[in-house]
């Protein structure tokens, strides 16, 4: 049951399928650091993927959780609305609104975090308040960024190492949600053989 007196049909593979969304997350942060090599259309397709499928298991995994859950699918479900908009056309046209798109994505997850943080203890608040703080960092980061970058685009266009920094953005955001999934995957092994 969770805080909220739900039983998770999960239940008996809770810990082994966070576990495995957790190592799932993490290869595609793996993925997201190798958008620089993509070329700059397809790279908002291909993040505009990497965010719903991680956003789809997200949701996956929170449907397991035992706390939290409804906070934890949320998260999961404001990855996929993210991604989602970068499939569309108004986040491939320019470099800008994608920037923007993820700004939002990432200051809402941070929020979403912080609230999911207050109904954990131990580890898994913890690694949540991490990930919390890592994607609202990264948000803070690509605020002070994009006046920077309206300016390099303004004047040269969307550059390669512009590119690149948005992917590892990406990419850390995924890390620090593999590593939690991770945390809470180890604590929900321990509550069902305790």
């Amino acid at each position: 049951m969770d805080d909220l007196g739900i039983a998770s049909p999960l239940a008996p593979i809770r810990h082994r399928l966070i576990h495995s969304a957790g190592w799932l997350v993490l290869l595609l942060g793996a993925g997201a650091a190798l958008l620089p090599l993509i070329d700059r259309r397809g790279g908002a397709y291909v993040i505009g993927a990497l965010l719903v499928t991680a956003g789809l298991i997200e949701i996956l995994a929170g449907s397991a959780r035992r706390s939290a859950r409804v906070l934890a699918m949320a998260t999961g479900a404001a990855t996929v609305l993210a991604g989602i908009l970068f499939l569309s056309e108004h986040a491939t046209r320019f470099f800008l609104p994608a920037v923007t798109i993820a700004l939002v994505w990432l200051a809402l997850r941070a929020v979403l975090l912080a609230l999911t943080s207050r109904l954990t203890d131990g580890g898994v608040r913890r690694w949540t308040l991490i990930a919390a703080v890592t994607d609202a960092l990264l948000a803070l980061v690509l605020l002070v960024g994009l006046q920077i970058a309206a300016l390099v685009v303004a004047f040269v266009g969307p550059t390669a190492p512009l590119v690149a920094s948005f992917a590892w953005v990406l990419a850390l955001s995924f890390v620090a949600t593999g590593l939690m999934l991770l945390e809470v995957a180890s604590c929900a092994r321990e509550m069902d053989a305790g």
